[in-house]
């Protein structure tokens, strides 16, 4: 194993950066595999390219002979760009795409075949795909599942293969992956945000929300993780001695990008180009080997499949490169792990951002209705919010030693609040002239101006207002954006639901004038809420102690988060918006629960064999070393010898303890992971918590204390300080 260890090292430090060529203006190939509104102009008919516009705009149906003569087109498009397949690229409740390819090809007789792709096939496929997790929605002896064509995000070109982007769903109906719910959510959204921008301004005829992601991930060469088990195996590190030197100096934050990472950034944003993602920044993260790229806000579904995309495509480029990417929250123990910024915001089709503050008090009152009815739906759906981002990798930034905590809380910055204050002083009922001017043209009015220095400055808050947008930033770096986003949107619509029957019940029955019913209830509201509204170190011991006084849950594990994910109020609330079923959230509850399951019991097995087979062994070899040595200074010294073999002797009963350490913590663990098994559901995930995690620190702790007193000629397992710095 040392010998593998070496090897690596010496293949890495031989690597030149792969030569990359660049295809052109990126505003030139932007798009080009991509089956867009171009590309619909140059190969549908109109009647085609409006059918396609219709559903993507108004959510109408195709009529399925139009179907046809767009299947045509987008064959002809796909074959003309070398496309041989086509797929339904969907993404099941796995957190990854699937897809299935089926050949452009169709024999007619005499010999003879053609290139075939009919309307049938575009908006419906029945890829059965029975093992993805379904949470019992469905037997396997009816495992019939389907996949239904989304117009809303347009058809792509990868490789050589046609996708399609669908949604997946049970032969019930029932939704089978993260799709589905989020456009649920997105209409549900519109309608709720559409209705109460018509108090301000009766051209809004739809909203949608609008979703920019910022994606950290890491990059270690390719023989160095081959040369890790537990990398190739679950995706981070499970030991390790942290190196001398890690992150403590800021020296990789935004520095120079080293040459081999700036070529494969540089061919990852060619493929991201020509697919459309709109990638526009790339920077060095805090911790050594560790990067982010960001792009260009999009509307909420594609952002969401862009960013799935982002990732397989990743993994490919990674691989011609030498390259692994890991997306794990914590790959790496001792320095920051890897986060995915959401960042939200709703867009009228005016071309209004509705969190952004106007010219006008009357645009601004508009901002302030969106911007405290996101507060409000936060404070009461945090535990929601706190599940929707909850996953066994996850749990290691949240709650656990870096910020965001496990906590939800809202940063909006000490000017905003100040107007938040303001804002709770209004008069109940109507408004005297003076309150009124006051409120319009000293509060309401100067929110521009206020907001010119409202940077974001605490990086420790889960969900913050940054200027024009809110960011969400505890979604995990391995996750689908979909979760969140589905949630986050619910809440949204929920809320402006609420909102707008309160308010039109203050005009028709209080007799009020619109804006002073806007006015009383957003002061509601801004009461209500105060308490999740917190502007200083949300990370560490006074936080939570304050948390624990305002009644903000903490759940700072997945088993612990999850459970909010069924109770009676969220299943109200998704059936009541018309997003989830009751089946439907049950079926992502079993399915979530199982994975943080099966993932530490991954692990679990995973450490096992590596500090058994590879650690144990090691140690007793170098500790035979030492033996011999103290063998032979006993020979030729005699009785003396243990004055010259102190530090040899000390250093095997060092070795003899950690080892016994392993072994003890090992069988225990497994002893424990037994009768974890033997549960199922709520249990089991929190016996795998609770009895089988804590072992793996323990482990860990003997294991890397054997990594520093063994020979470094002979550790079997490639080095913190080889992973890291090696480029």
């Amino acid at each position: 194993m040392s010998t593998l260890r070496f090897d690596a090292l010496k293949e890495t430090l031989n690597r030149k950066p792969v030569e990359i060529q660049e295809k052109g203006r990126r505003s030139e190939i932007f798009g080009q595999n991509v089956f867009n509104e171009h590309a619909m102009l140059q190969h549908l008919t109109k009647g085609a390219y409006q059918s396609v516009m219709n559903a993507i705009e108004f959510g109408t149906k195709i009529d399925r002979k139009i179907a046809d003569h767009i299947s045509t087109g987008m064959k002809e498009w796909a074959i003309s760009k070398g496309a041989t397949h086509y797929t339904h690229w969907f993404q099941p409740l796995t957190g990854a795409t699937a897809e299935k390819h089926d050949a452009f090809f169709e024999t007619i007789g005499s010999g003879r075949a053609m290139e075939k792709f009919g309307g049938g096939q575009l908006v419906q496929q029945e890829p059965d795909a029975s093992s993805f997790p379904n949470g019992g929605i469905r037997n396997t002896f009816e495992a019939r599942g389907y996949t239904a064509w989304d117009p809303t995000s347009p058809a792509f070109i990868y490789g050589t293969t046609l996708c399609i982007p669908t949604v997946f769903v049970a032969y019930t109906g029932e939704a089978l992956d993260n799709k589905a719910p989020l456009l649920r959510a997105l209409q549900a959204v519109d309608q709720a945000a559409t209705a109460v921008c018509k108090y301000f301004d009766k051209n809004v005829s739809k909203v949608n929300a609008s979703l920019g992601w910022e994606q950290e991930y890491f990059l270690i060469d390719a023989a160095l993780a081959a040369a890790r088990p537990d990398i190739t195996l679950t995706g981070r590190t499970l030991l390790g001695h942290s190196p001398a030197k890690g992150q403590q100096l800021d020296d990789h934050y935004f520095g120079s990008i080293p040459n081999r990472v700036m070529n494969f950034m540089r061919d990852l944003e060619n493929e991201c180009m020509l697919l459309g993602i709109p990638v526009k920044t790339r920077h060095n993260e805090v911790a050594p080997n560790q990067f982010e790229l960001a792009p260009i806000f999009e509307e909420a579904n594609l952002a969401v499949d862009h960013n799935s995309l982002l990732m397989d495509v990743m993994e490919k480029v990674s691989q011609r490169h030498q390259f692994k990417v890991l997306f794990h929250e914590k790959p790496f123990a001792g320095i920051n792990g890897s986060g995915k910024h959401n960042n939200w915001s709703l867009a009228t089709n005016t071309g209004v951002n509705l969190l952004s503050p106007g010219k006008t008090p009357m645009k601004n009152l508009q901002f302030l209705t969106f911007f405290v009815n996101t507060i409000k739906a936060v404070h009461n759906n945090e535990e929601l919010i706190r599940a929707s981002i909850a996953s066994a990798s996850n749990d290691h930034r949240l709650g656990a030693n870096e910020a965001p905590p496990a906590i939800i809380s809202v940063f909006i910055g000490s000017q905003l609040s100040a107007v938040l204050d303001e804002l709770e002083n209004v008069t109940k009922g109507k408004l005297s002239p003076q309150e009124k001017t006051d409120l319009k043209l000293n509060i309401v009015g100067k929110i521009p101006e206020i907001l010119l220095d409202n940077t974001d400055r605490n990086r420790t808050s889960p969900f913050a207002f940054t200027g024009n947008k809110f960011e969400l930033r505890a979604v995990g770096s391995w996750s689908n954006c979909a979760g969140p986003m589905t949630v986050l949107n619910t809440i949204i619509a929920k809320q402006l639901k609420d909102f707008k029957v309160e308010v039109d019940a203050l005009v028709d029955e209080k007799g009020l004038k619109k804006d002073e019913a806007v006015f009383n209830i957003l002061r509601e509201y801004i009461k209500d809420s105060k308490k999740i509204r917190f502007e200083g170190n949300g990370y560490g011991e006074a936080w939570e102690k304050e948390a624990a006084k305002r009644g903000l849950s903490n759940n700072k594990t997945t088993p612990e988060a999850l459970k909010a994910q069924v109770s009676k109020k969220v299943v109200d609330l998704y059936e009541e918006m018309n997003v989830m079923s009751k089946v439907e959230v049950e079926a992502r509850h079993e399915i979530e629960l199982e994975e943080y399951i099966l993932r530490i019991q991954i692990e679990s097995r995973v450490l096992g064999d590596i500090a058994r087979n590879h650690v144990i062994p090691t140690a007793i070899g170098y500790q035979n070393t030492l033996i011999e040595n103290v063998s032979g200074l006993k020979e030729i010294f005699g009785k003396d010898f243990k004055k010259l073999a102190a530090e040899q002797i000390d250093l095997i009963e060092k070795i003899s303890g950690h080892i016994a350490g392993i072994n003890s913590k090992v069988n225990e663990m497994i002893e424990e992971r037994k009768k974890a098994n033997k549960l199922s559901g709520q249990k089991a995930a929190e016996s795998y918590c609770n009895k089988v995690k804590p072992y793996f620190e323990e482990i860990r702790y003997h294991c890397d204390k054997l990594e520093l007193l063994v020979d470094d000629n002979v550790w079997p397992l490639v080095k913190y300080r080889e992973l890291l710095f090696t480029r």
